[in-house]
């Protein structure tokens, strides 16, 4: 899916508030349930969304849940009739370097745009949003740019093996290092963000008290 997002603006002589763009990115169909899967920094700090479906129906989207630590953001539609058909699920335990793959997503707001590449490394870590390290990430050399975040990365029978992320590049564009979370993941934190709104950690901690 493309999304498109808008942010809510004061004006500084008039205090009128404006809602103005302030970004777009990519999604896929995570259920029959109308839920929307997309990175955290596509959505973060707009105030609203709109999904495009590739049959060019738009609707507006309520967020259900974010995991800034993973850059992952749930958002739901409420599509009725004409459901679009979810994503197949891959596995991204097995995934192994040199293997082909797909991006789809919305590059520059060019919609529905396919590239392709392989598997280039496997477990590689970048700085997450919450100053935690995303683990486990797939590097690819599909060439993923500015609007392809969220957007799937396919295996060759077209089921989901991740998220594409991020990219590096010194000048902004395509350097053929691309990044994107694993679908393994995505399993274990989209169905928290659904029922919870966010993720569940363990924590073990030490209280102290004071001596009276």
């Amino acid at each position: 899916v493309f999304i498109t997002t808008r942010q809510r603006v004061m004006d500084a002589w008039t205090r009128n508030i404006f809602s103005v763009p302030s970004g777009n990115g990519s999604g896929f169909i995570w259920d029959d349930y109308g839920h929307i899967i997309t990175n955290f920094h596509v959505i973060k700090g707009a105030s609203e969304a709109t999904i495009r479906l590739a049959d060019g129906r738009d609707y507006k989207a309520s967020l259900v849940g974010t995991s800034p630590a993973h850059d992952i953001a749930v958002l739901r539609i409420g599509i009725g009739f004409q459901r679009p058909v979810p994503v197949p699920l891959g596995s991204s335990h097995d995934l192994k370097v040199g293997q082909k793959v797909f991006a789809i997503g919305n590059p520059f707001g060019l919609d529905w745009t396919l590239t392709t590449g392989i598997v280039s490394a496997l477990d590689r870590s970048l700085p997450g949003g919450d100053g935690r390290t995303i683990d486990n990430l797939i590097q690819t050399d599909a060439a993923i740019n500015p609007g392809n975040s969220g957007g799937p990365l396919l295996d060759s029978a077209g089921r989901l093996i991740g998220i594409n992320t991020a990219i590096y590049s010194p000048s902004g564009a395509s350097a053929g290092i691309g990044f994107a979370i694993p679908v393994n993941t995505v399993r274990d934190v989209v169905p928290q963000l659904i029922a919870y709104g966010r993720t569940l950690r363990p924590i073990i901690g030490v209280e102290l008290a004071s001596d009276r």
